[in-house]
C-alpha cells in the first residue's frame, strides 16, 4: 500500500470563525472547500491541513508544522494577531512553540535545523 498525501485535521465548532483564524495562521485563504463544513490548505505538495466542522470532536486536534526559522514564524504570526507561546528546547537542537486555535486544538511549530 502506498500513500500520496498526509492530511492533518483540526475539528472545530464553528467553521466560519475557524476559517478566519486559520487564514491568519496559514497566511492565506483555504485552497479548497471540497464540501460543506470542510476547508483545505495545501501546505506542501503532499501535506494538507484540513479544518472540519465537528463539534463533538472540536479541540481534540494536534497539528505539527515544521518551520525554517521559529523566531521569524512567531514574529510573522504575532503581526497577524496569532500569539504563539514561548520557544521551548527539545533534543538535538530541535525547538518548538505552541499555539491553540479558538477551539483548543494545539498547533506546534517545530524548528529542526537538521532537515
Amino acid at each position: 500500500m502506498s500513500f500520496t498525501h498526509v492530511l492533518a485535521v483540526a475539528p472545530v465548532n464553528d467553521l466560519q470563525s475557524a476559517l478566519d483564524w486559520y487564514e491568519r495562521l496559514l497566511g492565506r485563504p483555504a485552497d479548497t472547500r471540497p464540501m460543506a463544513g470542510l476547508a483545505d490548505w495545501h501546505v506542501s505538495p503532499s501535506g494538507w491541513v484540513q479544518v472540519f466542522q465537528s463539534p463533538e470532536h472540536a479541540g481534540a486536534g494536534l497539528l505539527n508544522l515544521v518551520v525554517d526559522d521559529l523566531e521569524t514564524a512567531r514574529s510573522d504570526l504575532a503581526g497577524r494577531g496569532v500569539m504563539v507561546g514561548e520557544i521551548q528546547p527539545a533534543s538535538q537542537n530541535v525547538r518548538f512553540a505552541e499555539v491553540h486555535d479558538p477551539d483548543g486544538n494545539r498547533i506546534t511549530l517545530i524548528e529542526n535545523p537538521r532537515q
